[in-house]
C-alpha cells in the first residue's frame, strides 16, 4: 500500500500499523493531511487547518514508541474536532463571527481524552451558528458541502465532521448532539455514529463564561462519527474516560457486566408522517441482518414517541430562548433569526412554570421508555421517515422546517430521555439528483452503547459500509 492510500485505513488498521511499527504515526498523519488538502477545498468541512501541529504531534508519538513508552489505544489515529468545543490555542467559534477570537486556554475533556489515547488532531470542523441547525452554514466559515453531491445537505450541527470523515479526512470526527447533531450528519453523509447516553462522555468548555441550562446539561452529549461501527467500538473506551471537570459524568466501563436478551423492537412508523419506501427498505435490510445474526426482531409500536419528542423540543427551545435568546438576537444572522422564528411557530417554547413542569415531566417519559427497553433492549427505527433533505431546506419556511425538524421525532426524543442511540447506513438510494445514503437508528438501554454498537457491527457484517462507494464516486476506481 502506498502512503497516499493510508488515509483509507480505519481505526483498527491504523492502530495495528502504528503500534507494530509497520507504519509510523508520521506516515499515517501525513497521508491524512494530503487527503485533507486534496478534498477539503471543495467541501469546506475543515475550517481550521492544524497540519503543522499534527505533524509535530505525530513525530512526538513516533519518538515515544521508539523509546518504549506505553502506547494509547488510538495511537496515531488522525481525527478532527468540532469548532464548538475548546482546544488549547484555537478559537471556539461555534460558527459565530463575534466569537472568532475566543481562543481556548485549555482542552475540553473530550479533546483531552482523545489526545491522551494517542489521537492526532489534523483540523477543526464546521458547524452552523450556535450549533443549532440540522444544516452546516454560517457567515464566519461558510457552507459545508456533502461529499455525495450538492443535492444533499451535509446535515448539522456536526456537518463538518460528517463530511470530513466520510471524505477520508481523518478516521474519526468529533461532534456533539443535543437534538440529533451527531445523527443528522451521519444520515446525510452515510457515516456511523452513536449518540452516547446522558453522563457517558465528560463534557465542559473551560472558555464558557456561565454554566449551561439544565436541559442543555441533560440533553447535549459528546461523541464521534466514523466510517464503521467497528471504529466506534474501538474509540468509545477512550472517549468515555473520566474527567472530574464534569461533576455529573458517570465513570462506568464501556462494556456492561451482563448481556441483555437479543430482543429488538422494530418500529417503522413516525407519527404524522409517511415512511418513504427507501426508508422501509433500509429498515427491512437491517432487521433481516439482525435476524440472521441471532436477534429476535418483533415489529411493535414505541411508547409516547410524539409526546416525548414534542415535549422535549419545546422545553429545550424554552430554555434556549431564556438563556441564549439575547445572544442569538444580537449576534445571529438574519437567516438564523428567521429559522428560529419558524422553530418557535412550530414548537412553541415552554416558558416559566410550564417549562419547570415539563422539566419534571421528563422523568415520566424516561420511565416509560425504560420499561419498554426492559422488554426490548434494542429498538430499530427510522432516523427520519424520508431520505435526507436538500441544502438549506430549513430556510424554506414552514414546510422546510417541518421536513427537517418536524419529522425528526425519533431523534430529539432520545436526547430528552437521555438514552443512547446509534445511526448507520443500510442502503444507498438512487435518485435523479444522485445517490442518497439511507440510515436507520438503533436505540438501547441506559449505559449500553456497547450493545448498540454490537448490533451495528452485525448489520455491517452483512450490508457493508458506504465509504468505498463514496470514494469511487469522488476519485474514480483504485488503480
Amino acid at each position: 500500500m502506498t502512503k497516499s492510500y493510508l488515509w483509507k485505513l480505519g481505526v483498527a488498521g491504523i492502530v495495528e500499523a502504528t503500534q507494530s511499527g509497520a507504519r509510523s504515526a508520521t506516515d499515517i498523519v501525513e497521508a491524512a493531511i494530503e487527503r485533507m488538502d486534496q478534498v477539503n477545498p471543495a467541501l469546506n468541512a475543515v475550517v481550521m487547518d492544524l497540519s503543522d501541529q499534527a505533524r509535530q504531534r505525530a513525530a512526538d508519538l513516533d519518538r515515544a514508541r521508539a523509546r518504549g513508552a506505553a502506547l494509547g489505544p488510538l495511537h496515531g489515529v488522525p481525527i478532527t474536532i468540532k469548532v464548538n468545543v475548546d482546544q488549547a490555542g484555537w478559537a471556539t467559534t461555534n460558527g459565530v463571527t463575534a466569537l472568532e477570537n475566543l481562543v481556548a486556554a485549555s482542552d475540553a475533556p473530550v479533546v483531552r481524552n482523545l489526545q491522551n489515547a494517542g489521537a492526532v488532531v489534523i483540523g477543526r470542523t464546521n458547524t452552523p451558528e450556535f450549533s443549532f441547525r440540522a444544516e452546516t452554514d454560517n457567515p464566519l466559515h461558510g457552507r459545508t458541502r456533502n461529499p455525495w453531491g450538492d443535492h444533499i445537505s451535509p446535515g448539522g450541527s456536526s456537518g463538518g465532521a460528517g463530511a470530513a470523515v466520510m471524505a477520508g479526512i481523518g478516521a474519526l470526527g468529533h461532534g456533539n448532539d443535543i437534538g440529533g447533531s451527531l445523527r443528522f450528519p451521519a444520515a446525510a453523509n452515510g457515516a456511523v455514529t452513536v449518540k452516547p447516553g446522558l453522563g457517558r462522555v465528560p463534557a465542559w468548555n473551560p472558555s464558557q463564561s456561565a454554566e449551561r441550562g439544565l436541559l442543555a446539561q441533560s440533553m447535549s452529549v459528546q461523541g464521534v462519527l466514523a466510517r464503521s461501527a467497528q471504529d466506534l467500538d474501538l474509540a468509545m473506551p477512550a472517549l468515555i474516560a473520566p474527567d472530574v471537570r464534569d461533576p455529573f459524568h458517570v465513570p462506568l466501563g464501556y462494556r456492561g457486566a451482563t448481556d441483555p436478551p437479543k430482543r429488538v423492537a422494530l418500529c417503522k412508523d413516525t407519527p404524522g408522517f409517511t415512511t418513504h419506501p427507501e426508508v422501509l427498505a433500509a429498515l427491512e435490510a437491517a432487521a433481516d441482518a439482525l435476524s440472521d445474526a441471532g436477534y429476535d426482531v418483533e415489529q411493535t409500536a414505541p411508547p409516547l414517541l410524539q409526546e416525548t419528542a414534542m415535549a422535549g423540543y419545546r422545553a429545550l427551545l424554552g430554555e434556549v430562548k431564556a438563556m441564549m435568546g439575547p445572544d442569538i438576537q444580537t449576534y445571529g444572522s438574519d437567516t438564523l433569526q428567521q429559522i428560529f422564528a419558524e422553530y418557535h411557530e412550530q414548537f412553541s417554547p415552554f416558558e416559566g412554570v410550564e417549562l419547570l413542569k415539563m422539566m419534571a415531566q421528563r422523568s415520566h417519559y424516561a420511565r416509560e421508555w425504560a420499561l419498554f427497553l426492559q422488554e426490548y433492549p434494542l429498538v430499530l427505527c427510522p432516523f427520519m421517515p424520508q431520505p435526507f433533505f436538500t441544502p438549506g431546506r430549513d430556510t424554506e419556511g414552514a414546510d422546510g422546517v417541518r421536513e427537517v425538524l418536524g419529522s425528526a421525532l425519533w431523534s430529539y426524543s432520545m436526547n430528552y430521555v437521555g438514552l443512547p442511540a446509534g445511526c448507520l447506513p443500510t442502503r444507498l438510494a438512487q435518485s435523479e439528483q444522485g445517490p442518497r445514503p439511507i440510515n436507520v437508528q438503533i436505540i438501547g438501554q441506559r449505559w449500553r452503547e456497547d450493545k448498540i454498537v454490537e448490533a451495528m457491527i452485525a448489520i455491517e457484517a452483512r450490508l457493508g459500509t458506504l465509504a468505498p462507494e463514496l470514494w469511487a464516486q469522488m476519485d474514480g476506481p483504485d488503480d
